[in-house]
C-alpha cells in the first residue's frame, strides 16, 4: 500500500470530519467552542499513539500539544490553530457545502482542513509502517487570529531542537507553499490635546484628531512598497461630538517588512516623528510590539523547499515556494534557527470571508505531499 492508496480509501472520512469541525463555532474568544475542537483532536490523536498535553488559558481555549515517538532521529513540529475569526452562530448559518470543486464553510480553509491534513498524513505514515522519526509533534494553539496572545512562548519552546517546522495553513490559491514571510510590528499612538466648544471658543481647544492625522500622514510616507516595506493606518479613534474640539485621539499602525532591520528603522523613524516638538500643543505617547518576526528564505529553508518540490514531483505535480506579506506562527522558527515551510494544507482561499473555501481535488495530493515531506526530512536527517 502506498500513501496515496491509503488516503484515497479514507477521503470519505476526511470529508465527514471536515463537515464536523466546520460545524463547531471556534472563534478565538469562544472558549467552549475551541475546547470542543480540542476535545475532538484529543480523541482523534490518542488512538494514533500521541501523548496529549493541554494548556488551559483564562480567555481562550486550551493550547494542545501532542507528541508521537518513533525510532528515528528527526524531530518535526506540525503547527496549527483551532481558532477562527467567526462569531458564534456562523457555523449554523453556513454549514459546509460543495460548489463544484470548492468546499465552503467558516474555518474550512483557515485552518480546519489543514489540521485534518496533518492527522491523515500521520495516519498514512502509520499505514505504511513508517516511524523513522524521533518525535513528531503537533501543536494546535487557540489564539492565532488575535494580537494579544498567550501561545507564543509555547510555540517557541516547542520549536527548540526541531529539525523542521511544517505549518498546516492552506496552500496559496495557485498552489504555492510559503517559504518567506514579512515581519509585523503593531504601533499604538495616543494623542492628548485640549477640549473646547467648537462654536463659541474653538481657539481655546487643541484638536487631538487633526494633530494626530498630520503626523500619521508623515509616518505613512515612510512606506517603500518596492522593497517590501508597507505601513497601514488601520484604526483611528477620537472625538465625542461634532461641536466639541476633541481632546483625545488614538491610532493603530501596521508595519511590515521582510528584514528585521527595516522594521527597526521604520519604528525608530515613526517614533521620531511623534517625538518632535509639538507646535500645536498636542502630546503623543507611542508604544509598539513585534507581532511576528520576519521569516527569511534562508539556506536551510531553501533545502527544505527542495525536499517539498521533490516530494511533489514524486506525486506527479509541480510545486513552487513564494514570499508573502502575511504573518504566521511559522515565522517564530526563524528566531529559533529552525527551517520552516508554510502552506502545507490543502489549496484554498478567501479566508475570513463568506466564501472561504478549499479545493476538494487538492485534499489527496496535498495530504500526501505532507506525508512524503515528513519521510524525506527523516531520511535526510538520518543520512
Amino acid at each position: 500500500m502506498t500513501i496515496l492508496d491509503y488516503l484515497r480509501s479514507q477521503l470519505h472520512r476526511y470529508l465527514a470530519e471536515l463537515e464536523l469541525l466546520v460545524a463547531i463555532d471556534s472563534g478565538t474568544y469562544d472558549k467552549e467552542g475551541c475546547n470542543r475542537v480540542n476535545d475532538w483532536l484529543e480523541g482523534r490523536l490518542e488512538p494514533l499513539g500521541f501523548s496529549i498535553e493541554r494548556f488551559p488559558q483564562p480567555d481562550t481555549g486550551d493550547h494542545l500539544l501532542a507528541r508521537l515517538g518513533g525510532h528515528g532521529s528527526a524531530q518535526i513540529l506540525l503547527l496549527g490553530h483551532s481558532d477562527t475569526v467567526y462569531p458564534r452562530g456562523t457555523a449554523a448559518r453556513r454549514p459546509l457545502k460543495q460548489a463544484g470543486d470548492q468546499l465552503l464553510g467558516p474555518g474550512a480553509c483557515d485552518m480546519k482542513a489543514g489540521l485534518l491534513a496533518g492527522i491523515f498524513a500521520v495516519e498514512a505514515l502509520e499505514a505504511i509502517g513508517f516511524d523513522d522519526f524521533r518525535t513528531l509533534t503537533l501543536l494546535c494553539v487557540a489564539d492565532e487570529e488575535v494580537d494579544e496572545r498567550t501561545s507564543v512562548p509555547l510555540i517557541c519552546q516547542s520549536m527548540a531542537g526541531a529539525d523542521a517546522v511544517l505549518t498546516l495553513e492552506a496552500a496559496r490559491e495557485n498552489g504555492d507553499i510559503v517559504t518567506a514571510r514579512k515581519g509585523n510590528v503593531v504601533m499604538r499612538v495616543e494623542a492628548q490635546g485640549r477640549g473646547a466648544h467648537a462654536g463659541v471658543e474653538p481657539e481655546k481647544g487643541r484638536n487631538a484628531i487633526s494633530g494626530l492625522l498630520r503626523r500619521l500622514l508623515q509616518a505613512e510616507a515612510l512606506a517603500h512598497p518596492v522593497s517590501g516595506v508597507t505601513i497601514n493606518i488601520g484604526i483611528i479613534n477620537g472625538g465625542t461630538m461634532p461641536n466639541v474640539v476633541p481632546d483625545h485621539a488614538s491610532a493603530s499602525i501596521d508595519i511590515r517588512a521582510f528584514e528585521q532591520r527595516d522594521l527597526d528603522r521604520i519604528v525608530a523613524e515613526i517614533e521620531g516623528i511623534f517625538a518632535r516638538p509639538a507646535v500645536d500643543d498636542i502630546r503623543f505617547t507611542v508604544k509598539h510590539r513585534l507581532a511576528s518576526p520576519p521569516m527569511p528564505r534562508s539556506e536551510a529553508v531553501a533545502r527544505l523547499e527542495d525536499l517539498a518540490i521533490r516530494a511533489a514531483a514524486d506525486l506527479g505535480f509541480e510545486l513552487r515556494g513564494v514570499s508573502t506579506g502575511g504573518a504566521a506562527d511559522s515565522a517564530f522558527a526563524a528566531q529559533a534557527g529552525v527551517p520552516a515551510l508554510d502552506g502545507l494544507g490543502p489549496i484554498g482561499g478567501l479566508d475570513h470571508g463568506p466564501d472561504e473555501y478549499i479545493l476538494k481535488s487538492s485534499i489527496l495530493p496535498r495530504t500526501a505531499l505532507l506525508a512524503e515531506l515528513i519521510r524525506l526530512i527523516c531520511g535526510k536527517s538520518s543520512a
